[in-house]
């Protein structure tokens, strides 16, 4: 019985150090570091304190499903930076912006720069990572939930917490 506790704990670090490695890989291959990354430890720090700005840059389908507390919507497909609610943000204000796995807020983050924006960050394996370190999310009515939406199938297997919703 005692092996087999130590195997399970083996396979479970591998586990999670080639979910890890898999998640690097993606953004390396995705996205070129335009926006600077944060961890999420970082921001569950700026959020507690309540110096910070999220934005969420998931469709309207995916925020109503699960989102992190605060957050604002802004989209990805029909995104401008002439949006109202971007409007009342201070251009030097510290703004974080996610997705499901950091890839469509790179490019967002690219767009509020161009805008103006100085102090923009890519939240390091979006919402995905969120859940994953065990963070909670929200629904479109304010609760917690365990749904996250997952895009697709395909980007499914990057949800290594919580229930994917499509």
């Amino acid at each position: 019985m005692k092996h087999k506790a130590i195997i399970f704990f083996l396979f479970f670090i591998a586990a999670n150090g080639f979910a890890q490695k898999n998640l690097d890989e993606l953004l390396q291959k995705h996205n070129v570091q335009s926006i600077p990354y944060i961890l999420v430890e970082e921001l569950q720090m700026f959020q507690l304190n309540d110096t910070v700005t999220i934005l969420d840059a998931r469709e309207p389908e995916e925020f109503n499903v699960s989102h992190l507390k605060s957050a604002i919507n802004v989209g990805f497909n029909d995104f401008s930076s002439e949006e109202k609610q971007l409007q009342n943000i201070n251009k030097d204000a510290q703004i974080i912006i996610y997705c499901s796995l950091g890839i469509r807020s790179e490019k967002i983050g690219e767009k509020l720069e161009k805008a103006g924006f100085t102090n923009v960050k890519n939240l390091y394996g979006g919402i995905f990572e969120w859940k994953k370190k065990g963070y909670p999310v929200i629904d479109s009515i304010g609760e917690e939930t365990e749904n996250v939406h997952a895009f697709s199938k395909h980007w499914s297997k990057y949800l290594q917490a919580g229930n994917p919703v499509y």
